[in-house]
């Protein structure tokens, strides 16, 4: 009976141990299955990790540079539109100094034309005088002739004419100077008249190179308008740059705190990481202790 009784206790030990380690056995297939999952995905995990903080430290730097870049951008673009406002104001000088040019040149072409005429009028006497010298010079001529005739009819009357031909003498003279000074006053005259037209056509050729002068001028300041104008666009454009610009500055500093604030988390969930990943560990060694522990009871 003892026997037996001793047998069927032997009996239940071993079919206990082996409950035991089958119990041990599906406990570790399914808690280690757990394990290295746990595991597995702290290793993942601090990779990703590892990966994040990479990348945001990348991205922080990109940003830092940029944020430079557009900072030195921004600084040009604003140095380059005070240039450009600069020039649109030395255009705007030059397109009043044209204007005032222009009047110039306008009340120039004016005078001269009053001076053209006045040089005309003064031809048109030196004519009228030229004409009534010309009738001095033929009436001397007649006179001259009338007093030669004289001198022969008062010679052919012999003494009663003596008187006559004294007369008609003096008549003769006096017809001689006349002559000689319509002739000077003629010479004189001519040159009027020759000095008048070369004036004319200096004061012609003159008018002509004002009223070129003056053309251009116009066009000059037409010209420096539309610049102006075109100037005045480029302004506004590169202000607007200048906006665009600040605004990215703006953002990219914002981008720049938010890969801070990324490199932050990715370093905490670096060290999350690292922790559950021991963890993962001391529990595997746990498990086999617990395990060896079972299996040895």
């Amino acid at each position: 009976m003892r026997q037996q009784r001793s047998i069927e206790e032997r009996q239940t030990v071993e079919r206990r141990k082996a409950e035991m380690r089958a119990l041990a056995d599906q406990f570790e297939s399914a808690i280690g299955a757990v394990v290295d999952t746990v595991a597995s995905a702290a290793t993942e995990l601090q990779q990703a990790a590892e990966t994040l903080s990479s990348t945001a430290e990348e991205t922080t730097a990109q940003a830092a540079a940029v944020a430079s870049a557009a900072g030195l951008a921004t600084t040009n673009v604003q140095s380059v539109a005070s240039a450009v406002e600069e020039l649109s104001a030395s255009a705007r000088a030059i397109g009043e100094r044209l204007r005032q040019s222009t009047q110039m040149t306008e009340r120039a072409v004016t005078e001269v034309d009053n001076t053209n005429g006045q040089m005309g009028e003064l031809r048109a006497c030196a004519d009228q005088i030229g004409s009534i010298v010309s009738v001095i010079d033929t009436l001397a001529g007649q006179t001259n002739l009338l007093a030669l005739n004289a001198t022969i009819e008062s010679a052919r009357a012999g003494e009663a004419g003596r008187g006559f031909a004294v007369v008609a003498q003096e008549v003769k003279q006096l017809a001689g100077q006349t002559a000689k000074a319509t002739a000077d006053i003629a010479e004189r005259v001519s040159g009027i008249q020759e000095s008048t037209g070369d004036v004319l056509g200096a004061i012609t050729g003159f008018s002509r190179t004002i009223v070129e002068l003056n053309a251009g001028s116009l066009a000059i300041a037409a010209a420096m308008d539309e610049q102006n104008a075109t100037t005045g666009e480029v302004a506004r454009s590169i202000q607007q740059a200048a906006t665009g610009t600040h605004e990215v500055t703006t953002n990219i500093a914002g981008v720049e705190r938010a890969s801070q604030a990324s490199a932050s988390a990715a370093v905490q969930v670096l060290s999350s990481a690292t922790g559950l990943s021991q963890q993962a560990e001391l529990l595997r060694g746990q498990v086999r202790t617990f395990l060896t522990t079972v299996r040895a009871a």
